[in-house]
């Protein structure tokens, strides 16, 4: 698809500071960063620094520089899922998940429904054998016992692996060929040193470039319209980005969507800034790299970082990813008033 950027000197000047935030947390963390924001369904900002990696020699990042994702590749696999129970092929998102797994330990996932499994209140913990440690639809915990079961899920359901789901319904309708799971280096990948198995989209592997990245997440502002296509029911992206959480969930847990954060109640572990108005939604994945999409702005912002060093001495990842939250919408109201 295209993509249009749209930018002009008063505009650059509004976005210096984020310029400013993105040169420093390179400089912290990375060899690499990448800076895209949309909003009106155009590029009206973006900004590259460094290089792929710490070799001098390395591949200078620019707009065709696709980064390691890491778990914004979950948002993906949500889609799928949300797909599924559009087109039927599973009947409720409260449909216990061991109805839609061959071979299932029933006593293991005893109440445990799709929509525990998008949300971290599954109860269960991966290991070299998956464990419960706590009931499903009472705590929230972070890990990826309910991913690795969903996407047996999906490729049930589809008959076919995520990766090919998405490059079906989404990838080439859009046009969007700097984003697909990848199992070997190439020239433009920032490759973080891993290795897999295959690119079939059950592992980690996922890359983007940050424009691309950007018009996923647009894409979710606009449900599903963009460019004059609609690529799917906008009720995909709206069951997607809103809160799914279970309603008995505990007050401090987070309440997230399919695996999307969605800015509601106050929580010690949120990953959005609080300046962020109700009903954005972020995805973020541990190399550094960010999604957030502000509806109420019609906008999304992208961070791309290849964090191949430990954190610095003193840095907190919760403070610094909703500091950048908090400066993206200071950015886009003081845009706002320069147009």
């Amino acid at each position: 698809m295209t993509m249009p950027p749209r930018s002009d000197a008063s505009q650059a000047s509004a976005y210096r500071r984020l310029d400013d935030y993105m040169r420093g947390v390179k400089e912290e963390l990375a060899t690499g960063a990448a800076l895209c924001v949309v909003r009106g369904d155009a590029v009206v900002h973006e900004w590259y620094d460094g290089r792929a990696d710490s070799n001098p020699g390395s591949r200078p990042i620019d707009a065709d520089s696709q980064f390691h994702l890491a778990s914004i590749r979950k948002t993906y696999l949500g889609f799928a899922v949300s797909l599924a129970i559009e087109e039927g092929l599973i009947a409720s998102v409260d449909d216990l998940a061991a109805d839609y797994l061959e071979d299932a330990d029933r006593t293991l996932l005893k109440g445990t429904t799709i929509r525990h499994l998008l949300t971290h209140t599954h109860g269960l913990r991966p290991g070299s054998a998956i464990i419960r440690v706590f009931p499903a639809g009472t705590g929230w915990s972070y890990n990826n016992a309910g991913v690795n079961l969903l996407i047996r899920i999906v490729r049930r359901v589809f008959g076919r692996p995520l990766a090919e789901v998405l490059r079906e319904r989404v990838f080439r309708p859009l046009g969007f060929s700097r984003t697909d799971w990848r199992a070997e280096p190439a020239e433009r990948l920032v490759w973080m040193n891993e290795a897999y198995r295959g690119d079939r989209g059950d592992e980690a592997n996922l890359f983007a470039s940050a424009r691309e990245l950007a018009y996923w997440g647009y894409l979710h502002v606009r449900k599903g319209r963009i460019g004059g296509k609609q690529i799917a029911p906008a009720s995909v992206f709206e069951r997607a980005a809103s809160i799914a959480a279970p309603e008995e969930l505990p007050a401090d847990c987070p309440r997230n969507g399919f695996f999307w954060w969605v800015q509601d109640r106050a929580s010690a572990v949120s990953e959005l800034g609080p300046r962020l108005p109700r009903g954005a939604f972020q995805s973020l994945g541990v190399y550094g790299c960010a999604v957030l999409a502000i509806p109420s702005h019609d906008a999304v912002a992208v961070r791309m970082l290849n964090a191949f060093k430990p954190n610095p001495p003193g840095y907190e990842y919760l403070a610094d990813i909703r500091g950048f939250g908090d400066l993206v919408i200071e950015t886009l109201e003081y845009a706002s008033m320069k147009e």
